[in-house]
C-alpha cells in the first residue's frame, strides 16, 4: 500500500495517457480497418465485402497521383525545412547576432496561425487578380504570374507557404540542441587551428544528430499528412493537379460517401507513415553504437 501510494502520481500520468491512447488511436484505428472491409457510405448499415476496397484503391489512377504529388511535397519540403531551419538556428545561436529575442517572436509567430488561416493569408498574398506579389511585380512593369493557374508555380506557392509556417517548430528544437554542446569542443577546436566549416563539420552536426533525427522524422510526417493548408490555398487545385493524399482521402470519405473506401486509403497511409517510423528508429538507434 505504501508503495502504490508512493508511485500514484507516475501510475496515474501513464493511465491517463493509456486511456487517451485507446479512446483517440486504438479505437479508432481499429473502427477505421474494419470499415475499410465494408462498403460503409457514412449512414445505414456497412456491408462485409472484404478486401474489395483495397483491390480497388490500388486499381485507381488518382490514388497513385495524389500518393506521389504528396512524396514529392513531403522530398522537396523537408531538406528546405531542415536546412533553413539550421541556418536560422545557428545565426540566432551565434554571439555576433543582434536582436536575437525580437527574431524570434517574428520567426516563431508563423507556427501559431491554423493551417487554414495560413492558406487564406498565402492565397491573398498569390493572388492572380488581386494579390500583393502580383501588383508587385505588375508595378515593375512585368506582367503578373498565374501562380494557381499551373500546377507547379501552385505547388511551389505550398510549399513556400508550408516552410515558412513549419520553420519556427524546428528552429526551436536545433537552438536547443545548440546551446547543449559542451563550449569546450570549440575552445579545443580552435587551440587546434580549427576553422568555422571544420567545427560545424566535426563538432555541431555529429552533435545534434538525434536532434536532425526528429526533426526529419517530425517533418516527413508531418508533410505526408498535409491537408488543411492545401486545402485552403488550392483545393488541390488547378484541377487535382495538387490533390494530396489526405485531400483524397476526405473527398472520397465526405464528399463522395465512401467512407469504406476512405478508410481504406487511411489504412494505406497508416502504413506508410508506420515504416517511416520503423526506419527513423532503426536510424536512431544506430547513431549510438
Amino acid at each position: 500500500m505504501k508503495k502504490l501510494k508512493k508511485n500514484k502520481w507516475p501510475l496515474l500520468f501513464t493511465g491517463t495517457n493509456m486511456v487517451l491512447f485507446v479512446t483517440f488511436f486504438f479505437v479508432p484505428a481499429i473502427l477505421g480497418f474494419y470499415y475499410s472491409l465494408t462498403d460503409y457510405k457514412g449512414f445505414g448499415t456497412p456491408n462485409f465485402i472484404g478486401f474489395d476496397n483495397y483491390v480497388q484503391l490500388f486499381q485507381d489512377p488518382s490514388f497513385y497521383k495524389s500518393l506521389l504529388r504528396t512524396f514529392t511535397y513531403t522530398i522537396c519540403l523537408v531538406p528546405l525545412m531542415y536546412f533553413v531551419s539550421l541556418g536560422i538556428s545557428l545565426l540566432l545561436n551565434s554571439k555576433f547576432a543582434k536582436g536575437k529575442f525580437f527574431a524570434k517572436i517574428i520567426i516563431f509567430l508563423p507556427w501559431t496561425i491554423s493551417g487554414i488561416i495560413a492558406g487564406v493569408i498565402w492565397k491573398w498574398l498569390f493572388g492572380e487578380n488581386f494579390g500583393f506579389v502580383n501588383y508587385m511585380i505588375e508595378q515593375s512593369g512585368s506582367n503578373p504570374v498565374p501562380w494557381f493557374s499551373n500546377s507547379n508555380t501552385a505547388f511551389a506557392v505550398i510549399i513556400l507557404a508550408a516552410l515558412w509556417g513549419g520553420t519556427a517548430f524546428n528552429m526551436l528544437q536545433f537552438i536547443s540542441a545548440l546551446k547543449n554542446i559542451p563550449k569546450s569542443y570549440y575552445e579545443a577546436a580552435e587551440l587546434d587551428g580549427a576553422n568555422a566549416f571544420s567545427k560545424f563539420r566535426y563538432i555541431t552536426l555529429p552533435s545534434i544528430k538525434p536532434t536532425s533525427f526528429m526533426v526529419i522524422l517530425l517533418a516527413s510526417i508531418g508533410s505526408m499528412k498535409e491537408f488543411a493548408l492545401v486545402q485552403s490555398l488550392t483545393d488541390g487545385g488547378p484541377g487535382t493537379a495538387n490533390v494530396f493524399i489526405v485531400q483524397y482521402i476526405y473527398k472520397t470519405g465526405f464528399e463522395k460517401m465512401k467512407v469504406g473506401y476512405a478508410s481504406a486509403a487511411s489504412m494505406v497511409l497508416f502504413v506508410i507513415l508506420l515504416v517511416l517510423g520503423l526506419i527513423q528508429m532503426k536510424i536512431g538507434g544506430s547513431t549510438d553504437e
